[in-house]
């Protein structure tokens, strides 16, 4: 098959970022040597070059696809959008290659606040992409499959080193092999000569996605404390992993015939479980604020003010979303009150539940769901 023009200076280019990018690994593992052992440096390379191969390998085999749709013709170049998802990759390289290093993650704290930082900015560049897409007039099919596959292989590698250092339960990485699995069932059932069933534009499908990027990077900090991290994983997870589960019943046949059940259950969400979470967390934030008993000086009247403000924000529906990622902020960082108990666990569960799905209805202002569901849906 004769290659196009443009194809083969796609191809060169990527072989430009996959050389600066290897380059950029050898110099990180340089840098190691000065914190660790020349054979510490030498594994942290090898995982993160091996990472960084698979993530130039699948941009590669992908690079058809560098074009607005199916019918137009390929674009000259990558782009920026492009590139900076490429970078996402490469960020998520280089984090990997701290799985095999974590002793030198615990003797050299700056090492794990290194590979946090590395990780927020991957989430952020997560967010960008699409916009600088949209902005710049080159919104492709090749970035629409590379973002997916490297939200996989991100929420793959950052929760095995949080798993790490105990910031998250065993169970989270459901989370990161959910993807595959859903992958592999649609192979199986092509296989089988089975019928798979398209899903449905979804914009909490990829908001949620989007939500365990951000749970991941902040709970990697080290300030973040990991008996609060834990049990606010598996309210993260769980909607994410149901989510997957209503997805298979779509694409497997089982609700395509039934799309009123979903309807029913988005309707019921918005105009009963949400407000209803509303009066929940209000009556469970005064109990955790009574135990709490700031009191005691001004720096605690004034963190107990901003969490009521969080929590006001919520309740009233007024930028829901803000507001709960305060809380959730403070909660994390102070632990106020025991975390296994009752009204804490409650506020903790009603305040994700608020950050994953909004306010719903009885709100007074939603602009941050306006604007998740416009970029989450672009």
């Amino acid at each position: 098959m004769t290659l196009s023009t443009d194809h083969k200076n796609l191809q060169a280019e990527l072989m430009r970022l996959a050389l600066c990018g290897a380059a950029g690994l050898m110099v990180s593992a340089l840098l190691l040597t000065s914190l660790g052992t020349v054979i510490e440096a030498l594994l942290y390379l090898l995982a993160s070059a091996a990472l960084w191969l698979l993530i130039c390998q699948q941009s590669h085999q992908r690079l058809s696809l560098n074009r607005a749709d199916a019918s137009a013709p390929l674009y000259p170049g990558l782009g920026w959008a492009n590139r900076m998802t490429i970078g996402r990759g490469w960020l998520i390289a280089a984090i990997g290659g701290f799985l095999l290093i974590p002793d030198l993650l615990i003797n050299h704290p700056v090492v794990l606040w290194t590979a946090a930082a590395l990780y927020s900015i991957a989430a952020i560049f997560d967010r960008l992409d699409g916009f600088v897409a949209r902005r710049s007039k080159q919104t492709s099919e090749l970035g629409a499959e590379l973002d997916t596959v490297f939200d996989a292989l991100g929420l793959l590698v950052a929760p095995l080193l949080a798993l790490q250092h105990g910031k998250i339960h065993v169970s989270y990485l459901l989370v990161s092999v959910a993807y595959y699995l859903f992958v592999i069932g649609l192979k199986v059932r092509a296989k089988n000569h089975k019928p798979v069933y398209p899903l449905p534009p979804s914009v909490l499908r990829r908001s949620l996605a989007g939500f365990q990027m951000g749970y991941v990077a902040v709970v990697l900090w080290p300030p973040f404390k990991a008996d609060v991290t834990v049990v606010t994983g598996f309210g993260f997870m769980v909607p994410l992993l149901i989510g997957f589960c209503f997805d298979w019943l779509v694409v497997s046949g089982r609700l395509t015939a039934q799309p009123e059940l979903l309807e029913r259950v988005h309707h019921m969400t918005r105009t009963v479980l949400m407000p209803g979470l509303r009066l929940v967390l209000l009556l469970t934030a005064f109990i955790v604020v009574y135990r709490w008993n700031p009191t005691s000086s001004a720096a605690g009247l004034l963190l107990a003010g901003t969490f009521m403000t969080g929590v006001s924000l919520m309740v009233l529906g007024l930028a829901g979303r803000a507001g709960a990622i305060v809380v959730l902020m403070l909660l994390a960082w102070l632990v106020p009150v025991p975390v296994y108990s009752a009204p804490f666990v409650v506020a903790l569960v009603c305040t994700i539940s608020i950050l994953l799905l909004g306010c719903g209805r009885f709100s007074l202002w939603q602009a941050d769901d306006d604007w998740v569901n416009r970029q989450d849906g672009a």
